[in-house]
């Protein structure tokens, strides 16, 4: 952990400087590819020593398979060799070490790696091996048309500002960023002339920096005062499941939740502010003219927090991850893509059980809320009073169906969690099947969303 944030903290400081001294009209898009993955491996080695060789063993191994590989198949085999290495890793963990989680622990940086390994075979497979009118619109603007040099793959997959914490980006989104076309392209979008601009502004993220390592710092505050005074152990503690009512058990269940959550709020938005202040991470400008640099953002506190939907709270937890799941899996999965989504998302987060029991969960409770939203939502739309109900018993649901789902994911084992679920008596489990047996939720087939994305894409078009 010291490691962690001292590397953090230096990638800060290199971060403003390369910003400042290696900007892309002091220094060539080589130089700053060379820079960003010298320093990127000298942090994993710092950080990890000889465990740092897994993450270069699978960056190269993957370059084998980009450079070899046909296109129709680069996807496939890049997907298959990255998730098989890390999954080998993930079992090393748990088959050594016992559950313990070692002083060196090299799988948050692999499994970074192995998002962006992924990411970048999909969307080369996009540029060269599929035709336009076959993608999203999405899909088309991220597509790769020609595989990168061995530097740009390098600097993309170790580059100093996502190596320890990430967060995964896309291909052409860093390459803009190196060549200094990012925020560029941004500004391009906005009609500047009507807003009484004679010139594209210059943004700063020095603004952005700032106000993110303040969260960042009440984010340690808090973790250092709740999360240690609050663990999730007791809650299936025997002397507190004997003497607590079951209300009082959920409640207590919610209060050691949200004691975990700092730990990630700290962790993920310096990682963004790392981005930002080397310049990356800049996603345009919002209604009121404000320059955003959020593109990179792992998460959103206030729509986490006032969550009224188990879709919602998803969407702003683990942004990026959960961009990378759409992106190689739900977008691209023939059928059943929620529940294929969901066990590719335990399977990349390691081979505990815990994370089985929660992402399994996930799936049953994510239909349930979906189906009783189609059905009963429009119903509380009619009047202000009906719908300020409807938001508030969403909002305490969804919110009491996180805690629930996430307890195992913390817990890790199996005992363990059987014993918390039997002291809640299953009720969400039983609760969410109740519902999909009353109303079912019919599976979207991978046509149905084509057409749908295709619909879409039209429309823009015509507009």
């Amino acid at each position: 952990q010291i490691n962690f944030v001292a590397c953090q903290l230096f990638a800060l400081l290199a971060a403003f400087w390369f910003r400042i001294y290696l900007s892309p009209s002091h220094a060539s898009s080589a130089v700053r590819h060379a820079f960003a993955t010298l320093f990127g491996i000298y942090f994993a080695v710092f950080c990890f020593g000889w465990y740092s060789i897994h993450l270069f063993v699978l960056v190269m191994m993957n370059y084998g398979i980009m450079n070899m590989a046909s296109i129709p198949n680069i996807h496939r085999y890049s997907f298959v060799v990255a998730m098989g290495y890390l999954t080998l890793c993930h079992i090393s963990r748990i088959y050594i070490f016992h559950y313990g989680i070692l002083t060196t622990d090299f799988s948050g940086p692999l499994m970074i790696i192995t998002q962006k390994i992924t990411t970048l075979a999909c969307q080369l497979h996009d540029g060269i091996g599929r035709q336009a009118e076959e993608l999203t619109a999405e899909q088309n603007r991220l597509a790769v048309k020609s595989r990168p040099s061995l530097l740009e793959y390098l600097s993309y997959l170790l580059n100093f500002m996502s190596i320890i914490a990430g967060p995964c980006s896309n291909y052409k989104d860093y390459i803009a960023f190196i060549e200094g076309r990012h925020v560029h392209m941004k500004l391009l979008e906005v009609n500047w002339k009507q807003k009484g601009y004679d010139r594209l502004p210059d943004p700063s993220p020095t603004g952005a920096v700032m106000y993110k390592l303040c969260i960042t710092l009440v984010s340690l505050i808090l973790f250092l005062t709740l999360t240690k005074n609050f663990p999730m152990a007791y809650i299936i503690d025997n002397e507190f499941l004997d003497k607590t009512p079951f209300l009082s058990r959920l409640g207590y269940l919610y209060v050691v939740t949200q004691a975990a959550k700092p730990k990630y709020y700290f962790a993920w938005t310096l990682a963004d502010a790392v981005n930002n202040a080397a310049g990356y991470g800049f996603s345009g400008v919002d209604e009121k003219g404000t320059f955003r640099w959020d593109l990179l953002s792992n998460l959103n506190i206030w729509n986490i927090e006032t969550a009224t939907s188990f879709k919602m709270y998803i969407e702003n937890w683990n942004i990026q991850t959960a961009a990378w799941l759409k992106r190689v899996c739900y977008d691209r999965a023939p059928w059943y893509p929620t529940a294929l989504t969901f066990i590719l998302s335990a399977l990349w987060h390691g081979i505990y059980p815990g994370y089985y029991f929660t992402f399994l969960t996930g799936i049953l409770i994510t239909l349930a809320a979906r189906a009783i939203r189609n059905n009963c939502r429009h119903y509380f739309l009619s009047s202000v009073p009906l719908k300020i109900a409807y938001d508030v018993v969403t909002w305490a649901v969804t919110q009491l169906a996180v805690c629930y789902t996430v307890a195992p994911f913390v817990m890790l084992a199996v005992e363990p969690t059987i014993k918390f679920y039997k002291s809640v008596y299953f009720h969400m489990h039983i609760l969410s099947i109740l519902v999909l047996l009353l109303l079912p939720v019919r599976p979207q087939t991978h046509s149905a969303r084509r057409a749908q994305n295709q619909a879409m894409l039209n429309s823009i078009k015509n507009k």
